[in-house]
């Protein structure tokens, strides 16, 4: 049974990420369009190519020279009314919604979305991926990344929150009858020569 390589790709920095601001559909502060394809031969063989549908996944994409196909399960979570809201300002006006949406991945304060049926999105996504071989390099959201880890690693609830995917950090999971996280080795080749 030959193996599915699923290559999860957090997106581009962007504004919202920097002032720890619930985001927006606003775009990667890199120069994507000077950058297009600039990433194109990061793998022996062209990925296939997929993204959420945000200005910001879209725009990361194209770093792979798509085309890229836009798929609804990678969208980012739903913070209704929290959209464009700074995290210290909830704190400040909001802590005990916010603490509430922190501690209970069933609650939705905000109107939104919430952790776990973002988590079972992701889930009924994976599922759905676990017939096909080849290499998908999916670019998505830091909230869709800790799903699908959580999911892979059995991982309790709670650990939802303790992951951390930083802009344009990637993990690679791999399905053949089940699912598992391959961590991959830096190349120091050329460093200890």
């Amino acid at each position: 049974m030959q193996a599915l390589r699923l290559t999860l790709m957090c997106h581009a920095r962007t504004a919202a990420q920097k002032v720890a601001r619930f985001p927006l559909d606003e775009p990667v502060e890199l120069d994507w369009q000077a950058l297009r394809g600039s990433r194109a031969a990061s793998y022996k063989r062209a990925p296939t190519l997929l993204c959420g549908p945000e200005t910001r996944t879209r725009q990361t994409a194209e770093l792979f020279a798509g085309p890229a196909t836009v798929v609804d399960a990678l969208r980012d979570c739903d913070f209704g009314r929290w959209r464009g809201v700074r995290i210290n300002d909830l704190q400040r006006d909001e802590p005990q919604a916010l603490q509430t949406w922190l501690a209970d991945r069933d609650v939705v304060p905000h109107g939104g979305e919430s952790v776990a049926q973002l988590c079972a999105r992701v889930e009924d996504w994976l599922q759905s991926l676990q017939g096909q071989t080849g290499h998908v390099l999916a670019i998505t959201h830091p909230f869709v990344i800790r799903a699908a880890l959580c999911k892979v690693m059995h991982a309790l609830p709670v650990a939802f929150n303790t992951l951390d995917v930083e802009p344009l950090a990637a993990v690679e999971l791999r399905f053949n009858g089940r699912w598992r996280l391959r961590l991959a080795a830096m190349d120091f080749e050329e460093e200890l020569e």
